[in-house]
């Protein structure tokens, strides 16, 4: 069946093979670069693969290779709103935001996807490394380039309208088959930073935003041990840059509390958490689940799996790790799996210590 396809091209190679190859299969493609800065000097430059300056011109000749139309959509005001302004707003917070995770979501999965929908599209098209089957979302075979966890907060109806056609190859494969295409991204970079912090200095894009404002670093029992020049550049399981001199034994950032300006840091051991607490539950590929059920749960994008027990609560995700894990930030998400399927996921809330929270056993209310 030919279908109109929107493909999100953003100047990368993963963008311009997917959609090359949703054409190569038959489909009406259209391909749209998103301009999210109004002032694009503001952002970095270079041939990176994600929001460079650069990146329009690179999309438009792989669009003119591939023989499709070409289309740069102003998506500035949305993405600052949506991306830009929740990131600094969840650092004020205390939290840990994932930007890309938050783009998916708001950016190219609601307000792309509710435009191209409205315009008699059918699909939307990107080159994230992820498989869709039978309308779950799947790891992709390259387990290093795996993007499941970043769109783990789509719901069924916005998978319902998405094509991911890089998932069964590795991304030499995607390289070399750009190559062979006449592509001139095939050898592009791949972009690791975020892509509206120019020079790549998040500290000092957030002291910008927020302002530096001394306070204390503390151990657990309220004893000050130093001091900082803002909470917001701190994350939990932090260790590095504390200051706190050599008398003071390692120590990790347990807590921010952004009312009292104050970060409580203590042992590694006293990172672990075992349960887990998680807000705006989405339930993409099993229905809500009442009773705790076993799966895995990955905590941070590319970071280790952990077998956990899981349900939904009151309207929140409840998690109750099988054995305790470290650094578990508030404000990122937590993405259950079957397997390499794709469950559900919710953005932590609330972290917790219960001992006899285990396997079966009915979880404490997190703090």
């Amino acid at each position: 069946m030919t279908l109109r396809v929107l493909a999100a091209m953003s100047g990368g190679v993963d963008s311009a093979v997917a959609a090359a190859r949703a054409a190569e299969a038959g489909h009406d493609v259209t391909g749209v670069h998103l301009a999210l800065s109004k002032n694009p000097q503001s952002y970095r430059t270079g041939a990176r693969g994600c929001c460079t300056v650069e990146d329009s011109r690179d999309a438009r000749r792989a669009a003119d290779v591939i023989g499709i139309p070409f289309y740069v959509w102003d998506m500035a005001e949305e993405f600052d709103r949506d991306v830009v302004q929740d990131f600094v707003a969840e650092y004020a917070a205390g939290r840990t935001p994932n930007p890309c995770l938050r783009c998916n979501e708001k950016i190219k999965f609601a307000a792309v996807l509710d435009r191209a929908v409205a315009l008699g599209f059918d699909a939307v098209c990107t080159g994230h490394h992820v498989r869709l089957l039978d309308g779950r979302l799947r790891r992709s075979v390259d387990e290093a380039k795996d993007q499941s966890y970043v769109l783990a907060v789509l719901t069924r109806e916005q998978i319902a309208h998405s094509m991911f056609p890089l998932g069964d190859c590795t991304k030499a494969e995607v390289r070399a088959e750009a190559e062979r295409r006449g592509l001139a991204v095939a050898d592009k970079p791949d972009s690791h930073d975020i892509c509206f912090i120019a020079d790549g200095d998040t500290a000092g894009f957030l002291n910008r935003r927020l302002g530096s404002e001394p306070g204390p670093i503390v151990d657990e029992s309220g004893e000050v041990l130093g001091t900082h020049s803002g909470a917001h550049a701190f994350t939990v399981g932090q260790r590095k840059g504390l200051n706190l001199g050599g008398s003071v034994d390692r120590r990790y950032v347990l807590s921010i509390e952004p009312v009292n300006n104050t970060v409580t840091v203590g042992s590694r051991d006293a990172l672990a958490v075992d349960e887990i607490i998680g807000e705006r539950p989405v339930w993409s590929g099993c229905e809500p689940p009442e009773e705790p059920f076993a799966c895995t749960v990955q905590l941070r994008a590319h970071g280790e799996v952990h077998p956990c027990r899981a349900r939904q609560r009151d309207g929140e995700l409840v998690v109750v790790l099988d054995e305790p894990a470290t650094g578990v930030a508030k404000g990122q998400a937590a993405v259950l799996y079957a397997d390499d399927v794709v469950l559900g996921s919710a953005t932590i809330s609330a972290t917790g210590r219960t001992e006899g929270a285990r396997r079966g056993a009915e979880p404490a209310q997190a703090g």
